[in-house]
């Protein structure tokens, strides 16, 4: 699989979709065709039962700057136009490929380099497992400009990390270093630079060998209990949890362990 808009490139490795946020001129600033692009990636993974895990990166040593206002506003590339009618026609669309508005059940890997600022910050709250560059460089700067994150951040932030952090990261609008952000738990990992696609693509691979069914009800167990009480998320574990156990992929787990080999997923 490959393809993507003018500012998203979309590709295979294995079982990894791996899609490149593509204006390395603009920081990978958002437009409305990385917005569409980004939207039709996470559609396509869910899509494809072939794919077990997902990488977002971004091209020429940064991650995203955040949202491009000229861009969004004129967005005048070839095939604007169809962007353009694309977001019209769903106007929640830009929600969803900040993921914001929609999660995919397939993981999210963000591999980190360079600037990961703003709407970047933001988008990377959707994504599942973060790895960064020793470089990478975090922050929601809206109120410096008397904006408003409202990609989701003032939900989401203090959900992810301690209140006491993610309150200071969104008054002060200041930037934060790739060892803070993974101080206080907003990545899970640093890094030598230009290597974050690499150790992505590396946890993908762990994430591919393992039972699809499985990780994804792994997923969404997680997601759907964050803010249960602990009996409700436990019987909600439960109803999550057991059929996992009655599919012939458990079953093949069982039986590749006793026999020594790798397993052989179906999704059955």
């Amino acid at each position: 699989m490959s393809g993507g808009t003018e500012h998203l490139t979309v590709r295979r490795e294995g079982a990894t979709l791996v899609l490149t946020l593509n204006r390395p001129e603009a920081k990978n600033a958002l437009s409305l065709a990385m917005l569409v692009g980004l939207y039709d990636g996470w559609l396509a993974a869910d899509a494809d039962d072939t794919v077990r895990s997902v990488v977002l990166t971004g091209a020429g040593g940064s991650f995203c700057a955040g949202m491009d206002l000229k861009a969004l506003a004129g967005d005048g590339m070839a095939g604007g136009d169809r962007h353009r009618d694309r977001m019209k026609a769903d106007p929640d669309l830009h929600w969803k490929a900040m993921l914001r508005h929609h999660r995919p059940r397939k993981p999210v890997i963000a591999a980190v380099e360079g600037h990961c600022v703003a709407g970047g910050t933001e988008i990377l709250q959707g994504t599942d497992i973060r790895v960064a560059g020793a470089s990478a460089t975090f922050g929601l700067f809206e109120v410096r400009r008397g904006l408003f994150p409202i990609g989701g951040s003032t939900v989401r932030l203090p959900r992810q990390i301690p209140r006491t952090h993610a309150l200071e990261m969104l008054l002060t609008g200041r930037p934060y270093t790739a060892e803070e952000a993974a101080r206080i738990g907003l990545i899970g990992r640093v890094v030598p630079d230009g290597t974050a696609l690499e150790a992505a693509l590396e946890i993908a691979e762990r994430i591919n060998a393992c039972g699809p069914l499985a990780v994804e009800a792994v997923k969404a167990s997680v997601y759907e209990t964050a803010e249960m009480t602990e009996t409700d998320g436990l019987a909600a574990e439960l109803r999550r949890g057991w059929p996992i156990f009655a599919t012939a992929d458990a079953k093949e787990g069982a039986t590749a362990f006793a026999e020594k080999r790798a397993p052989v997923y179906r999704r059955e």
